[in-house]
């Protein structure tokens, strides 16, 4: 459209990274040198499935492909990314994949733009705010193919998470089981959300990866219900992949001297049968036992401290030593 004038027809063909070529459906922007696709997700269960991503061609300067952000894509913020900062959140492939499919049509300098209108608003519900990318969503992709929601795409994201928050001069790292304990961590210990990893069930992964940096000390924040788990050795500790805390817990309550009338569901019920003098020795024990467990996976390459919260996010307990550190 650009070179000649010439609307595209119905499908363009174009060019994949592993190889091989694929036809997509188009729709003609008027009035401009833009067309877009509509995104189709199968049934992977991805909220960008069914939006519309537009791209958009100019002349550009230089020898190069070159890229902008529009409406509803993101730029990147933050070191870390495989994107340097101020960048459209593009990544490496689907650069490739547009400056190939450029390249068969000219050599000349070309300026694209992406836009997904909406986008912006469907970021927030995205981990690109964690990531420090603004204002839209990313184009991904190692092949081009969408490919159903699996642990690799947990932990490729979790490993791009850790990334950004060493990139950015963290070496105390704040890691939550979920959300009370993100939760936790910001009203308890005033931390910047650039501090905290939500490691969910990952905790094998991300703790043997965190190795692997040059860290001063992680605290590791949640409901002892999940954190439990870890003391069990249980490290992805999804429910449909672990054993239950509830009778670890109880059995670490016994041995405190803890008895019950009748014995509680859950481990929340545990610690709600107690008084406040009881919960902090139980949550102290326990939390304890978390961090020595930890230490042990890690091989001790950086300080530990756990700290355990209820539902409502309020402190339960501790490990040994003094989280006024955290504080600061």
């Amino acid at each position: 459209m650009l070179l000649s004038g010439l609307e595209p027809g119905a499908e363009v063909e174009i060019p994949m990274p592993g190889g091989g070529r694929i036809s997509l459906q188009v729709w003609r922007v008027e009035g401009k040198n833009a067309a877009y696709v509509v995104k189709d997700s199968g049934d992977d269960p991805d909220i960008t499935n069914g939006v519309k991503v537009f791209s958009e061609a100019s002349w550009g300067e230089g020898e190069d492909v070159s890229f902008v952000a529009g409406e509803g894509v993101g730029k990147v913020t933050k070191k870390g990314l495989s994107i340097p900062p101020a960048e459209p959140a593009i990544n490496p492939v689907p650069r490739e994949m547009i400056r190939e499919a450029v390249r068969e049509v000219t050599k000349k300098p070309v300026r694209v733009t992406v836009s997904i209108p909406g986008g912006e608003e469907l970021a927030k519900r995205t981990f690109n705010p964690r990531l420090g990318i603004e204002g839209g969503l990313s184009i991904l992709g190692t092949t081009g193919i969408v490919r159903p929601y699996s642990h690799s795409a947990i932990k490729e994201t979790l490993k791009c998470t850790m990334d950004v928050c060493l990139a950015n001069g963290v070496r105390a790292p704040v890691l939550a089981a979920g959300n009370i304990g993100a939760k936790a961590a910001f009203t308890l210990f005033s931390k910047k959300p650039d501090e905290v990893i939500e490691v969910g069930n990952e905790w094998g992964f991300m703790l043997k990866n965190l190795s692997n940096y040059d860290l001063d000390c992680a605290l590791i924040i949640g409901h002892p219900g999940k954190l439990a788990k870890l003391a069990m050795g249980e490290w992805d500790t999804h429910s449909s992949r672990s054993k239950s805390a509830l009778p670890y817990v109880l059995n670490l309550a016994g041995t405190l001297s803890m008895r019950f009338a009748e014995e509680p569901g859950t481990v929340e019920g545990v610690f709600a049968e107690l008084d406040d003098e009881k919960k902090n020795l139980l949550a102290g024990e326990l939390s304890n036992r978390i961090r020595g467990s930890v230490v042990e996976l890690t091989a001790a390459k950086f300080l530990v401290d756990v700290a355990l919260v209820d539902m409502a996010g309020k402190m339960l307990g501790h490990s040994e030593g003094d989280l006024n550190r955290w504080r600061k």
